[in-house]
């Protein structure tokens, strides 16, 4: 169907106006650093392939970024999770403690005995390792941890920048290790130098589960004989933030599906082996497990699906997909799981849509959230203007064109001061970002929800999770506080 004329000519308006709001906010910097950021910036305009911006390059010197390094990738998204393994933060106490329990992801187990997701573990560097290295101290550190912890399941390595630096063996002394106390070590090399964002961070913790781990599940499965059923799923890339890897998975198994693995939320060493067993591989965050989903895929022939739970419109459409892949009876019962449902959502819907219809949304996010979480809005009646990514891809950007709407403003690896411009142009009724950027905008009197860690609410995931979405949207939008502050613009001169 094509839009009315008048539509159509306003959306035209619209998109001219954003390109003109992009050179205004790129005239305060040099020209060098207005040339590499135009690249990265653009309106996005219907029917393209793409968004239309250039990413995954170094960020501007300078310029306030958003993003992490490539240790948060590894430590803080992909290994940190896994729950029964001790995550050795190697080198100085600095980077171990700001990344010490910070995202929220829940578990199951007794930490200090089987679990130890919210404990912090450092080999603490100090000059003297610099100068003669810290192998020697890695060593002993991994023999008193398993002497402390004896129902450690294994340890992972994350190394600092200096340790990169100074060239310690980890992998060595990672042999070794495993071989004394007779579990998995794994030597992460994801120093923080390393690429351009957590993003490579990722990519190397993807590949040390190839390298490390993979090997010796595929000996214990020739040695065990273990043979899976047809409906055999895993769940990657879900961290389980505030429980969203339970909402999902409760999906999965009302429709019959076995979930054998989740990780890293709430996910353990041993679910890691056993996930080459599987039929198919049910990915959430597609930016920070793709690479392990596709060796799979090349390696043991599993196929693998990214999904998207956010929302009742995208909770039915992946379940439809994700049921596609299996018999009839597997597709019977996603039918009856999306109609068993329909009356909540319904109910949640009459009641927050009056109060969220036609509000407005600003998202800057990592991972798949700029594009995920989008449909969920839509659900609830409210308007995306802007997205982009901290550490997003080519692929990414593609990826999102199915989800976003024409006149859309698109940001990649956004400046504070560049997001702030187009906050104050735009005028968007919520924020939805990041922890650096929460206060910023709060104290502007703009409604704001943090969508890295949910402020501390959630799931978000599934049908329950969209009830919670729901309400705190609400709560943040239409909360009497912001009526005693007032934004800038809409105070009198």
């Amino acid at each position: 169907m094509t839009p009315p004329e008048d539509t159509i000519l306003e959306q035209a308006t619209t998109t001219v106006d954003k390109k003109e709001l992009i050179k205004e906010v790129l005239e305060v910097y040099p020209d060098k650093a207005k040339k590499k950021r135009e690249k990265h910036l653009n309106v996005y305009e219907e029917g393209k392939s793409d968004c239309g911006v250039k990413s995954n390059v170094k960020s501007v010197p300078g310029s306030m970024t958003t993003r992490g390094c490539a240790y948060a990738g590894s430590k803080g998204v992909v290994w940190g999770p896994i729950k029964d393994m001790i995550h050795i933060s190697h080198g100085p106490v600095g980077c171990g403690y700001y990344s010490w329990s910070g995202r929220r992801n829940y578990y199951i187990g007794t930490t200090g005995i089987d679990t130890f997701g919210t404990m912090h573990f450092t080999s603490d560097f100090q000059e003297r390792d610099i100068v003669f290295g810290g192998d020697k101290k890695l060593a002993k550190l991994i023999t008193e941890l398993d002497e402390l912890f004896p129902l450690n399941r294994g340890v992972s390595i994350q190394s600092e920048c200096p340790i990169g630096l100074i060239g310690d063996d980890i992998e060595a002394v990672a042999k070794k290790a495993a071989k004394e106390i007779g579990k998995t070590v794994v030597p992460v090399r994801c120093e923080g130098f390393r690429g351009v964002s957590q993003s490579l961070g990722h990519h190397i913790a993807n590949d040390s589960i190839r390298d490390w781990v993979f090997p010796q599940a595929d000996k214990k499965k020739k040695e065990l004989g273990i043979e899976g059923t047809p409906y055999d799923v895993a769940i990657i890339g879900d961290y389980n933030i505030g429980g969203d890897a339970w909402s999902s998975r409760i999906l999965l198994e009302e429709i019959g599906l076995r979930v054998v693995a989740q990780w890293s939320g709430d996910g353990t060493l041993h679910e890691m082996m056993m996930t080459p067993t599987v039929k198919l591989n049910l990915v959430h965050c597609y930016r920070s497990m793709n690479y392990i989903s596709r060796h799979m895929e090349e390696a043991y022939g599993i196929p693998w699906l990214e999904y998207n739970f956010f929302g009742p419109t995208k909770i039915a459409e992946s379940l439809r997909e994700i049921a596609s892949k299996f018999d009839e009876t597997i597709q019977q019962k996603a039918e009856e799981v999306i109609a068993k449902y329909q009356a909540q959502c319904d109910a949640v819907i009459e009641k927050y849509l009056p109060r969220l219809e036609g509000k407005t949304v600003a998202l800057m996010v990592g991972g798949l959230r700029p594009r995920h979480v989008v449909p969920a809005f839509y659900d609830l009646g409210m308007k995306l203007i802007g997205t982009g990514y901290e550490f997003g891809h080519g692929d990414d950007y593609k990826r999102t064109t199915h989800y976003i709407e024409n006149g859309t403003l698109i940001y990649d690896d956004v400046s504070a001061f560049e997001f702030e411009q187009f906050v104050k142009e735009l005028k968007p009724d919520l924020i939805a970002s990041g922890i650096k950027e929460k206060y910023v905008f709060q104290k502007m009197a703009l409604p704001f929800r943090q969508m890295h860690s949910w402020d501390y609410s959630g799931p978000y995931h599934g049908y329950d999770g969209f009830a919670i979405f729901a309400r705190d949207m609400d709560l943040a939008l239409n909360s009497p506080t912001w009526s005693l502050i007032g934004a800038p613009w809409k105070k009198e001169s």
